[in-house]
């Protein structure tokens, strides 16, 4: 039997092809704005179903363009068909109201539980997009899971205080702009932890 060569090497796996972020940010902003718009004009039982039509479709287009569907959107998709469909089935808008109070708080409980028992679930929540030291996904799992707290305590504090126009209006231009921002704020925490090609990755 020959021997294999030392050049010789298993085929490298095919790279998923990475989506671009003009696109992936078009995919979760869509039916959001679906949802504004529809909202404005017919009422929050019909956005609904637009919201959930929308879901649906981004994660459909997301899987096209790369073969894979992330698990935040799609953890979000099956809470808004759920919810959604409570929504429907009960003729009540406290079910849609609720979802991101519901969302977010399984979010940061279990990001900051996993990060209690020592295994970091933020690399896998954000598909490996970036490599950081031990140290620098404990610090980024934290601060993520503080801030879904976050905003679930605010869609709390807005959906029993203010009108549907309101909530629905601060679910699309509050939430995802205090996200974007937050995201933002955390790239200096990134940049000082990332591991670099040459870098040696810790063990957990």
């Amino acid at each position: 039997m020959t021997e294999p060569t030392p050049t010789q090497t298993a085929p490298a796996k095919p790279k998923r092809p990475k989506q671009n972020p003009a696109i992936k940010l078009a995919l979760e902003m869509g039916p959001l704005v679906l949802f504004f718009l529809t909202n404005a004009k017919f009422g929050i039982f019909i956005a609904t179903g637009v919201l959930m039509a929308g879901v649906v479709a981004a994660l459909a287009a997301s899987w096209l363009l790369t073969r894979h569907v992330p698990i935040m959107p799609l953890v979000t998709a099956v809470a808004v068909l759920v919810f959604g469909g409570l929504t429907f089935i009960f003729q009540d808008e406290l079910f849609i109201k609720m979802k991101p109070t519901i969302v977010n708080t399984i979010f940061g409980s279990v990001l900051l539980i996993a990060l209690a028992m020592g295994k970091p679930l933020l690399p896998v929540v954000l598909d490996s997009m970036m490599r950081l030291t031990e140290t620098g996904w404990k610090i980024l799992t934290l601060r993520w899971g503080l801030f879904f707290f976050l905003l679930a305590g605010l869609n709390e504090v807005v959906w029993r205080t203010q009108t549907t126009d309101f909530w629905v209006s601060f679910k699309v231009f509050g939430t995802m702009p205090i996200t974007v921002v937050f995201a933002l704020a955390q790239i200096p925490l990134m940049m000082k932890y990332e591991l670099k090609d040459e870098d040696e990755p810790e063990h957990w």
